[in-house]
């Protein structure tokens, strides 16, 4: 598998209910991780000092990406509930994304507190802690890391597909599906590709999330190249 990573240095950290990922880049190297449980997240070592900067990310599903001329930043709760089903307890925020000229809503409610322990426990180097942004933020900031025409991102964690689609400055799809399993993923991948008449065997895909060795050999046997950012 090939892999890309961003310039500046620090730490990223995915969240999902079922546990945690992380790559920390210093001097141009990078360390990853596999997917980890919860309950080692106080004994990662990594965890244990401040960076230059650290990102976290959470897999909700509960995200809606509003162009910012339809965007009533009074009723961001209405935007995302046409999308997705809330709770009356959710709460809703929203962050620009201005090289789309858009407005990602979304709401982080989703009954863990591991993203909220991570902001509180690993620091910049100011001591400041991060914001927990949605996964699919850190997919459509991810566009430009991508270096072909056609621009494949996504991420899977526990019955979730993330996938963004562009092809060079338009973007063609952000959504997020439901997917049993890494099978059912695939199918989404692939229908979504259908439906915008991209060609897979040419295109490369991009990961986010950690692979296993069995789903990155399932995409070589249909994309031109896979990926992990």
């Amino acid at each position: 598998m090939d892999y890309r990573h961003p310039s500046p240095s620090g730490i990223s950290i995915q969240v999902s209910l079922s546990g945690y990922s992380f790559k920390v880049q210093e001097g141009g190297e990078v360390r990853s991780s596999p997917w980890l449980t919860a309950d080692r997240v106080f004994t990662t070592p990594e965890f244990q000092r401040r960076y230059g900067g650290v990102d976290i990310s959470l897999l909700t599903p509960k995200v809606a990406l509003v162009p910012e001329a339809f965007f009533d930043p009074a009723h961001p709760r209405d935007a995302l509930s046409d999308v997705t089903v809330l709770r009356d307890s959710d709460a809703v925020s929203h962050v620009p994304v201005p090289e789309l000229g858009a407005v990602l809503v979304y709401s982080n409610s989703l009954d863990e507190s591991l993203s909220r322990i991570l902001s509180q426990t690993v620091l910049t180097e100011s001591g400041a802690s991060a914001p927990v942004l949605p996964e699919m933020y850190y997919l459509l900031k991810s566009l430009p890391e991508c270096e072909d025409y056609n621009k494949i991102i996504a991420s899977y964690r526990d019955g979730w597909l993330h996938l963004v689609i562009a092809q060079v400055k338009s973007l063609l799809l952000a959504n997020v599906f439901q997917a049993a399993d890494f099978t059912t993923a695939e199918y989404f991948l692939f229908l979504a590709l259908k439906r915008l008449q991209l060609n897979p065997e040419v295109s490369t895909v991009c990961f986010r999330t950690p692979l296993t060795p069995e789903g990155e050999m399932s995409l070589y046997r249909y994309f031109k190249a896979v990926v992990q950012l």
